[in-house]
């Protein structure tokens, strides 16, 4: 590993000089060791995931068009990955992380990551997509300025924290997975983490009379939380790389994969006061806490902590329809967010999709649209490039539910590059679900209880609906979106209840220009690992 760190600080000093030359966006270089170590979140040893020694691992702070190079060097005894929940790696599904477009990086060698934050800004995660990784730790927070160029709708906090709270189990990952695999679904989770630590294991200092901004992210496994705190207003004034509209909150449900910002004023009587997570939607209701301390603080915490909200899916519902656009802010490139009349435009396609939790072979499976997905033996990224035969099939998922049981399938969704369509998430299930799109953002255009009809889009949302990449869909309910299909590529379109996504409630959509240009979609990248049938072929020609 000490002749790739070396040949790794010459390609830094090369991007560094080139790069200057030539005036691109700036570079951030990160050199990361994944490598297993103790844990102790919840008072039991485990084995837990590191990224240069830390749990979690280290905040990602970039600001919009610039370019991470991200050296990931794998020390575990198994093949790993990175994905990014939320940056959108335009034209580049290359670096998306996630096995449908990426060889896992084999133990005891790196590989590089080359990410552009490109006219993105806002509050996202990185977190492990294979083998169940996610489960031991290796998330982190991802942190996207705008340019000092473009204004943003508040003034500058005093200070901005971030907060990566989430379900945990006392189990290893791997006895968690041999769960899964057996066919059975996960017991309930242990506790809850805040930034790694159980309850009070974590303090933010704030001076009295002063905003600061917290970015909140849900990383956990299967749970809805609410987050609050005690004795404070918080305004919400982004939502995964859109300006929102800043309405005040006492408490907000952040469901699995999605991420908030909010301003919280320090403006109470100087003591300490409860950073408060809650598990929603679950019959036994799990909290931690961190501490809010005040830096002429005259006292510690004390009684219990503030209690969640009590009502269930009518108080969220109406939270998540409050959520809206701020039509008057600038998003990352300077033009007004609102320019974009997404209600205008006609959609080009609908396609609903329905998840179930099918047994299949007398195991447990997670399904959509009656496909439960499969891994196959070679990313469907390269095999599409390579044009190998035989790893997947354009429309092996329908575009409609089916009614059918459920059965496995590499399932692959043919889409058009451009194409303007509506997607509508439906939910017979009793449990909530979340559902994530690598490499776009959509328009919540509509979420309520029951059977979706056409009649439903007569109370579309079709002004001023948030755009985000992650949305939850309440029990026996629906929700609809409208994306434009800007990125060319091999999309992940997943739930984001990692039991849930493991066992097969996933799948790809292949959005595909014929041009073949540069202009619609990088190249394969010079380092791109092969693997499967695409062992030995050539990245790229000499």
């Amino acid at each position: 590993m000490g002749e790739n760190r070396r040949i790794w600080s010459i390609m830094v000093v090369l991007f560094l000089l080139v790069k200057s030359i030539n005036g691109e966006d700036p570079y951030r270089f990160y050199t990361w060791n994944v490598t297993y170590g103790d844990i102790y979140p919840l008072g039991v040893k485990q084995q837990g995931i590191l990224i240069n020694g830390q749990f979690p691992g280290p905040q990602i702070e970039s600001v919009t068009n610039e370019n991470l190079i991200i050296n990931v060097f794998n020390s575990l005894d198994e093949p790993f990955l990175f994905s990014w929940n939320g940056v959108q790696q335009r034209r580049n599904s290359w670096q998306d992380g996630v096995y449908g477009t990426n060889c896992p990086i084999p133990p005891g060698q790196n590989f590089t990551y080359v990410l552009q934050v490109k006219d993105q800004i806002g509050s996202f995660f990185y977190f492990p997509s294979l083998a169940f990784h996610k489960a031991a730790g290796g998330f982190g927070g991802i942190k996207i300025a705008s340019r000092s160029v473009i204004p943003v709708p508040f003034p500058p906090p005093a200070g901005d924290y971030t907060i990566l709270a989430g379900d945990w189990f006392k189990q290893n990952h791997t006895d968690l997975r041999a769960i899964l695999d057996s066919g059975n679904d996960l017991p309930f989770p242990d506790g809850l983490l805040i930034n790694g630590r159980g309850s009070n294991g974590y303090t933010f200092t704030v001076d009295q009379g002063k905003t600061y901004r917290f970015r909140i992210s849900n990383v956990g496994l299967t749970t809805s939380i609410n987050f609050r705190i005690e004795g404070h207003k918080m305004m919400l004034v982004e939502v995964e790389g859109t300006h929102a509209l800043q309405n005040t909150y006492s408490s907000l449900d952040v469901h699995l994969g999605q991420s908030y910002s909010v301003l919280v004023t320090a403006d109470q009587p100087a003591q300490d006061y409860y950073i408060v997570v809650s598990t929603r939607f679950t019959s036994q209701v799990l909290s931690a806490t961190s501490i809010l301390h005040y830096s002429n603080s005259a006292g510690s915490v004390s009684g219990p902590p503030p209690g969640g909200p009590t009502t269930q899916i009518d108080w969220s519902l109406d939270q998540a329809r409050s959520i809206r656009q701020n039509l008057t802010a600038s998003g990352p490139r300077p033009n007004p967010q609102g320019s974009y009349h997404y209600g205008l435009i006609n959609t080009t396609r609908t396609v609903r999709l329905a998840n179930s939790a099918p047994i299949i072979n007398g195991k447990q499976r997670y399904a959509v649209n009656s496909v439960s997905f499969i891994p196959a033996d070679t990313p469907l990224k390269l095999a599409d490039y390579f044009k190998i035969s035989g790893v997947f099939s354009l429309g092996s998922i329908s575009e409609n539910p089916t009614g059918g049981g459920g059965y496995l399938q590499t399932s692959v969704m043919a889409a058009d590059f451009r194409a303007y369509v509506e997607v509508v998430f439906e939910n017979a299930e009793d449990t909530l679900q979340s559902w994530h799109i690598d490499g776009h953002i959509f328009f919540v255009v509509g979420m309520d209880g029951g059977q979706w009809t056409p009649a439903s889009r007569l109370n579309y949302n079709l002004r001023d609906t948030i755009s985000r990449c992650t949305v939850q869909v309440y029990p026996q309910s629906w929700t609809a979106v409208y994306m434009p299909l800007d990125n060319v590529g091999m999309w992940n379109i997943r739930s984001e209840n990692w039991a849930r996504q493991y066992l097969g409630q996933q799948f790809y959509l292949r959005v595909y220009s014929p041009a073949n240009s540069w202009r619609d979609e990088y190249p394969i990248p010079k380092n791109a690992l092969v693997c499967g049938r695409a062992q030995g072929r050539k990245t790229r020609p000499l």
